[in-house]
C-alpha cells in the first residue's frame, strides 16, 4: 500500500534515525501474475508467495513485528542495534556468509528497522530462493551476537548517529516526530541514543532478541520465478519447526489529540528549515486514501499547490514538500521546506494559508484526477519488480492485512473531491499542530 505521498516509515537511518527510508509500494495488480499464496504456518509464522516472472530473480524477505515502539524507555535503540548485529554470523554460519552466500552469486542484501517493525530483504538469482529461506530462517534464531562483534559494532551505530545529527533533513524529520508525538511510542528516536548504545551488553541485547524474535512475530515473503510448492515446504522445515513462544504484541494505543507545539533550534550553516506537522489517520482508517491524495494534491509535485505558490510563484523557499506517514497506530501529515531565514514567517503563514483553502474550498476534479494518475504510476513503477511487490505484501502482513493493500489503488480510485476537503478540515487545523525550524546562528 502506497501511492502517492504515504512514506512507509521505515525511517531507517535516513527518516527518524535508523537506516533508510522509504515509500512503501503499491498493490501489486493479481492481472500481472499469480494472486499471492497466503500460509500459516502451525506455530504461528505467515508466509506469502507469488510466482512472478517478470524477470529471472527472487526477492526473499523476513518481516519481524518489532520496532521502535515495542522497546522499554531503557531499550531504545535495540531493535536496529539487533538489525545490524545479524548479518555478523550464527550458530552454523560464521562471519562473511552474506559474502559467500549472497554477493558470491550476484546477490544484495540489506534491512532496515522503523517504529512498528524490522525487515530483512535480498535480492538473488532465482535458483537461490531455499537457500535464502534457509539463511534468514537461521539468522532469525540462531544469530550468535559475540561480544567482541557487539562491542566492534557501537562504533558503527555511533557513527550512524552522527551523520544523521549532521544532515539538518534527517534531523528535521526525526525531531519533528519527536514534536508530534511527545510521550508516545512514535516519538522515540528509532536508532536510540549514544548513551544506551554506549553501555549496551550482550546480555541485554540477547534478552530482546530472544523475546521478539519469535514466530508469532515473523512473516516470510517469497516473489520470483519459483513454484510455490517448494518454498512453502522450505518454510515449514525451516521457520516452521520453531516452537511457539506465546508471544502476543499488545496493540499500541492511539497518541493524545494534536496540541500545539513550537520549536526552534539554532543550527551552523546560512540557510533555515521548517517543519509542520499534523496527527493523520492510522494505516487501516477509512481516511488513508484520501489522506494520502490530499497530500499529494498539497506538495508531491513541482504542479502541486505548495510548491507552486510558495517556490513559483512567490519565491519563498528553495523547496516545500508534503509527506504522509501511515503507522499501525497513527498518522503524521508533515509539510517541510528549505528557505532563506528571512522568509520563515511568511512561508509558514503561506502554508497555513493554502491549507485553509483546502479546508474551505475543496479541490477541484482535475486536481484530483492528476492525484489519481500519480498513484497509478507509482503503483505501475513499484510492482514493475519482485522486490517492489515483496516489499508491499510483507508490510501489509506484518502491520495491515494482505487484502486491504490488494485493494488499495481502487480505493484511491473511488476517493471524491467532496471526502478531499472533508479530511482538510478533520486533519489539517491551522491552529493545532507541531511546528519545528533549524535556523542558523545569530550574527
Amino acid at each position: 500500500m502506497s501511492c502517492p505521498a504515504r512514506l512507509a516509515p521505515v525511517l531507517l537511518a535516513s527518516l527518524l534515525g535508523s537506516a533508510c527510508s522509504a515509500v512503501t509500494p503499491s498493490s501489486p495488480n493479481p492481472s500481472e501474475g499469480s494472486m499471492p499464496t497466503r500460509r500459516i504456518l502451525v506455530n504461528g509464522v505467515r508466509v506469502v508467495v507469488q510466482e512472478f516472472h517478470a524477470s529471472d530473480v527472487v526477492a526473499v524477505q523476513l518481516w519481524v513485528g518489532v520496532g521502535a515502539r515495542d522497546e522499554a524507555s531503557s531499550e531504545l535503540g535495540l531493535a536496529h542495534y539487533l538489525e545490524h548485529m545479524l548479518f555478523k554470523g550464527t550458530v552454523t554460519r560464521a562471519p562473511g556468509f552474506v559474502e559467500r552466500e549472497v554477493e558470491g552469486v550476484g546477490g544484495r542484501i540489506n534491512a532496515g528497522t522503523s517504529l512498528d517493525y524490522t525487515y530483512y530483504h535480498t535480492v538473488l538469482p532465482a535458483p537461490r530462493a531455499i537457500p535464502a529461506v534457509e539463511m534468514l530462517a537461521d539468522m532469525s534464531v540462531n544469530s550468535t551476537l559475540s561480544e567482541k562483534t557487539l562491542d566492534l559494532e557501537k562504533r558503527v551505530v555511533l557513527e550512524e548517529m552522527r551523520l544523521g545529527e549532521d544532515n539538518p533533513r534527517r534531523r528535521l524529520s526525526r525531531q519533528l516526530y519527536e514534536l508530534l508525538f511527545d510521550g508516545h511510542p512514535y516519538g522515540r528516536p528509532v536508532i536510540g541514543t549514544s548513551e544506551l548504545i554506549q553501555v549496551l551488553t550482550r546480555e541485554t541485547l540477547v534478552g530482546f532478541y530472544r523475546r521478539h524474535y519469535v514466530p508469532e512475530s515473523f512473516v516470510l515473503v517469497v516473489v520470483g520465478p519459483i513454484i510455490a510448492s517448494e518454498v512453502l515446504a522450505a518454510a515449514e522445515r525451516t521457520l516452521g519447526r520453531l516452537p511457539r513462544s506465546g508471544l502476543k504484541r499488545l496493540p499500541l494505543s492511539a497518541p493524545d489529540a494534536g496540541r500545539s507545539a513550537r520549536l526552534e533550534i539554532e543550527r551552523p550553516g546560512t540557510q533555515a528549515y521548517l517543519g509542520m506537522a499534523w496527527l493523520g489517520p492510522k494505516l487501516d482508517h477509512a481516511d488513508t486514501p484520501v489522506v494520502d491524495l490530499l497530500v499529494s494534491i498539497l506538495g508531491q509535485s513541482r504542479s502541486s499547490r505548495l510548491p507552486q505558490m510558495l517556490r513559483e510563484r512567490l519565491g519563498l523557499v528553495s523547496s516545500v514538500s508534503t509527506a504522509y506517514s501511515a503507522l499501525e497506530a497513527a498518522g503524521a501529515v508533515t509539510v517541510t521546506a528549505q528557505l532563506e531565514p528571512a522568509n520563515l514567517a511568511r512561508a509558514e503563514a503561506q502554508i497555513l494559508r493554502e491549507l485553509q483553502r483546502v479546508r474551505e474550498r475543496g479541490v477541484t476534479d482535475a486536481e484530483l484526477r492528476r492525484a489519481v494518475t500519480a498513484a497509478e504510476a507509482r503503483y505501475a513503477f513499484s510492482t514493475e519488480t519482485a522486490e517492489g511487490r515483496a516489499y508491499a505484501f510483507g508490510r501489509a502482513e506484518t502491520v495491515w492485512r494482505l487484502e486491504e493493500e490488494l485493494a488499495y489503488v481502487d480505493r484511491l480510485r473511488s476517493v471524491t473531491p467532496a471526502q478531499i476537503r472533508s479530511a482538510a478540515r478533520r486533519y489539517l487545523d491551522p491552529e493545532r499542530y507541531a511546528r519545528l525550524a533549524f535556523v542558523p546562528p545569530a550574527r
